[in-house]
């Protein structure tokens, strides 16, 4: 009888505490961490005035998606662009805000679809010092510039791999110094943050975009595979949230929005 009434009491105890845990593994679900590229405006970059956030297009988007789902999430600065992918594989954070998807990136992320916004990655060179460029075999032979661990799409990201001469260093303000001592030909970078870096670096009127773009990749949200908080049904209140958000106007009323934004914050103050 002893014996029967321990067995109860220590399972009725191991019930309790797995209910706890499950309980305290919800509320922490509660509240996601995310990160991203701090050298992406109008899309990201580093709070000014709270440099361990990070604000933007993408920011506003996945703040209103959780502020929708009943959830909270910490858009934090972890470090350059190759860091912020790290801490994201490893699950140190939940989610990236804003990633091109690529066979090699879905190994460790889960892509939330539909993409929300659509940017074009582009030629950077030298103001008075350009060459002829329409299809990518015009790259051939001339010496490049990229950022580590980034992506200009499945296609392009093959094709440089196997045809191209590309540098990779961490951040796109050294990408573009490089460009302007001619250690590089050119570089490869997103067209609309490399616009508002150029300003911020004083290179606008050193530097030109040649066209066309090399391509023209959509930016997801992405859930780390580590994610204590990715489960299927995250995933599909995300999507279908996703996707009523990306039927109307608000991303793109977010970039227009925070372009304005950054730009007042150049202003001097």
């Amino acid at each position: 009888m002893i014996e029967r009434r321990y067995r109860r009491s220590l399972w009725l105890s191991l019930v309790l505490l797995l209910m706890s845990a499950a309980a305290m593994a919800a509320d922490q679900c509660q509240h996601l961490t995310a990160t991203g590229n701090p050298e992406y405006p109008p899309y990201l970059w580093r709070d000014p005035d709270n440099p361990g956030q990070l604000i933007g297009a993408n920011a506003d988007l996945l703040k209103q998606v959780a502020s929708e789902l009943g959830l909270e999430v910490d858009v934090r600065y972890t470090g350059p662009w190759s860091r912020a992918q790290e801490e994201a594989r490893t699950g140190r954070v939940d989610l990236l805000a804003g990633y091109f998807l690529t066979e090699v990136r879905q190994q460790s992320m889960d892509f939330i679809k539909p993409a929300f916004l659509y940017t074009p990655s582009v030629v950077w060179v030298r103001q008075d010092d350009g060459f002829v460029y329409r299809t990518w075999e015009d790259l051939k032979g001339r010496k490049g510039g990229t950022l580590v661990s980034n992506s200009h799409g499945q296609q392009f990201d093959d094709y440089a791999r196997d045809h191209l001469n590309l540098e990779a260093v961490p951040g796109a303000s050294q990408a573009f110094q490089k460009l302007l001592l001619k250690r590089n030909d050119y570089v490869i970078y997103e067209q609309y943050p490399g616009m508002a870096l150029s300003r911020t670096l004083g290179m606008e009127d050193k530097l030109k975009v040649l066209d066309p773009p090399v391509s023209s990749e959509g930016l997801y949200l992405a859930l780390s595979h580590d994610s204590p908080c990715n489960r299927p049904e995250l995933r599909a209140r995300l999507a279908q949230k996703m996707r009523e958000i990306v039927a109307g106007p608000l991303p793109e009323q977010w970039v227009t929005e925070n372009l304005e934004r950054w730009k007042s914050q150049q202003e001097p103050r």
